[in-house]
């Protein structure tokens, strides 16, 4: 229960976070500036309070570069990821978000050699097709550009997912987050050079936001694996579409066509059945130990 109510609250951030994302478009606040504070605010606050607990030593790492690139890669993804927001409504953004593991598939085939059978594809075909029915044959509401977007902030954060799995087996989920927000800040300052920096106090508070918000969604995310499994967890991910929804209805008056409500059940299902096999295939990878 703590698992699932800590994955819940993650979904509620990450909707504010996308959220508030569009909104600073809407004050005509510059992407890059956005994307800053999103990687500063955390840099510094996991940096702060640690130096404030003595345990800068967590820090320590001896594979500087990989986490250089999987900042590259992943300041790339959330440039996208954040971008799309822009591009499309909150609904139809957020369901494109959940074509990332019909990706991750992919490329454990094609990276990691991983075999993958009849199931998975089948849940890779199902999720494109998602993505086909979405797009409709009316391009006037969802502009070809913005679905573009959209898939590529998926693949790019599948791929950022085979790269934590190799991180994973020797940093901690804190060092992972703080050098990809410390790699990626001073990156991401140099796209405020010529921007219009000055805002009112409510378009601060919106960048202050963007940052509190996506520092403790990343917690919340990590911290629900600690206390229960991915495929325990993935379902409650879902959610977040309910919240796009409403934030969309209720800020900005827009309810998803008819295709979206056809296409979103197709991939949130194919992303399911990938989530099932996966657990399948780690039962019998590990099995229980028989009873004394």
């Amino acid at each position: 229960m703590l698992a699932l109510g800590l994955r819940f609250l993650a979904t509620v951030l990450f909707s504010v976070m996308l959220l508030l994302v569009k909104l600073t478009g809407e004050r005509n606040i510059a992407l890059p500036e956005t994307l800053f504070f999103r990687q500063a605010l955390p840099a510094l606050a996991i940096f702060g309070w640690l130096v404030a607990r003595g345990q800068v030593g967590r820090l320590k790492t001896k594979r500087p570069w990989i986490h250089a690139r999987r900042a590259l890669i992943g300041g790339t993804g959330m440039f996208l990821t954040l971008g799309v927001v822009r591009l499309l409504p909150l609904a139809e953004a957020t369901i494109l978000g959940f074509t990332t593991p019909i990706f991750a598939v992919i490329l454990s085939a094609v990276f990691l050699k991983e075999k993958v059978g009849v199931w998975r594809w089948t849940a890779v075909l199902m999720g494109l097709l998602g993505v086909l029915v979405i797009a409709g044959p009316d391009t006037s509401s969802l502009p070809p550009f913005g679905i573009a977007v959209g898939i590529g902030a998926a693949f790019m954060v599948a791929l950022v997912t085979i790269q934590l799995r190799d991180l994973g087996r020797t940093e901690e989920p804190l060092t992972v987050v703080f050098y990809f927000s410390a790699f990626s800040a001073p990156v991401l300052a140099l796209g405020l050079i010529g921007q219009d920096l000055h805002h009112d106090l409510v378009g601060w508070a919106m960048l202050i936001g963007i940052g509190v918000s996506g520092l403790f969604a990343q917690i919340a995310m990590t911290a629900s694996l600690r206390f229960g499994s991915v495929s325990s967890v993935i379902v409650v991910d879902y959610i977040q579409l309910a919240w796009a929804t409403f934030w969309g209805w209720l800020i900005f008056d827009h309810l998803p066509p008819a295709t979206t409500w056809l296409g979103a059940p197709i991939i949130i299902g194919a992303s399911l059945l990938i989530a099932w096999r996966e657990h399948v295939l780690s039962r019998s990878r590990n099995p229980a130990p028989l009873a004394t």
